[in-house]
């Protein structure tokens, strides 16, 4: 089992943005529902967003809920939180005041019922110095308002940086069959060096293996800015799509499944790997959640087989430098721009 700030977590963890900042949004019953049946499928590493949702539902006002109704649950289930963005321009805001502000809000929405165990801030600000933004969250692990720190979407630069000044408990960054960039751009290698547990969001690749997207015009209007949902990138995404859908097939599983199990197995499979990557796929209700969260073992040839199809394809990815993009929160939806 994986560890994470000393304590085991299942080996699929649950990524909550969907139950609270989606349109339409999910009914809170089946939100609630969807939470039971993560912790009951063994994947009690949750991760949440202070803006994931509207100030009056989110992830935090979620869970107080949920926890209100199953209090025996809250020791069970190991928090990371997503803030530090400002609250006026909804663009990140690393400066102490917000920081501060936002580990505050956090702690204040769940109203006592759940400690935060992890607290990472969403982008890093370029215009503040990372020291300084870390400093402020170190202080607030050390007097016990968190457990621990994360780091989400950053550089390899941004990792060496950050444990010259503190402990850094996880790196969260996307990772999917249908997103590679981590494993060449320094991120993985970074966290391998440090033994840093990788946290994989969207491991399925933001709904390429749902078969609800056949062509162009089956993408959403909120997911058709991303390039792998462009012009030729989606063409080629989507033959990749049917490969993995055809080995799925052949193996009794759900292509969902597979692809998860492939992100989980590349701590083993590739070399200089971080030694802990736990993929942490959102979903809105129970039975998705349970698929997602059911084991599934992938063999050393099915491995070969996936490297082959991905190094048969050249996906003109355009993704670079993600990590140096604000993130401007708006109702129901999240923009990010380049600065």
């Amino acid at each position: 089992m994986p560890t994470l700030v000393g304590r085991q977590v299942g080996p699929t963890g649950y990524g909550l943005m969907g139950l609270t900042w989606r349109d339409p949004a999910t009914p809170e019953e089946q939100a609630i529902e969807a939470l039971r049946a993560a912790l009951q499928t063994g994947m009690n590493l949750w991760n949440g967003g202070e803006f994931y949702g509207t100030p009056e539902r989110n992830s935090l006002t979620l869970l107080e809920r949920y926890f209100a109704r199953y209090p025996g649950d809250a020791e069970r289930v190991l928090l990371c939180v997503k803030g530090g963005l400002n609250t006026s321009t909804r663009g990140a805001d690393g400066s102490p005041e917000n920081t501060r502000r936002s580990i505050d809000a956090c702690i204040a929405l769940l109203k006592g019922r759940k400690k935060i165990d992890l607290f990472e801030c969403a982008r890093r600000d370029p215009d503040v110095p990372l020291r300084t933004t870390l400093e402020v969250i170190d202080k607030e692990w050390y007097t016990g308002k968190i457990g621990g720190i994360s780091l989400s979407e950053v550089r390899a630069e941004t990792i060496h940086e950050a444990v010259k000044i503190t402990k850094i408990c996880a790196v969260e960054v996307e990772l999917s069959l249908f997103s590679t960039e981590i494993l060449s751009n320094g991120v993985a290698d970074a966290c391998a060096q440090y033994d840093i547990p990788l946290v994989a969001y969207s491991p399925v690749g933001r709904g390429m293996l749902t078969g609800q997207i056949k062509c162009a015009a089956d993408v959403k209007p909120h997911m058709a800015r991303y390039p792998r949902f462009q012009g030729a990138n989606l063409e080629v995404n989507l033959r990749l799509a049917a490969g993995v859908e055809a080995l799925a097939a052949r193996k009794g599983v759900t292509p969902a499944q597979l692809a998860i199990a492939w992100t989980r197995r590349l701590a083993t499979w590739r070399r200089g790997a971080p030694g802990t990557i736990i993929p942490i796929p959102g979903a809105t209700t129970a039975p998705r959640v349970r698929e997602n969260g059911t084991l599934v073992e992938i063999a050393d040839e099915e491995m070969r087989e996936l490297d082959e199809m991905l190094g048969g394809l050249r996906l003109r990815r355009s993704n670079a430098g993600k990590s140096r993009r604000r993130i401007q929160i708006e109702p129901g939806r999240g923009k990010i721009e380049d600065v």
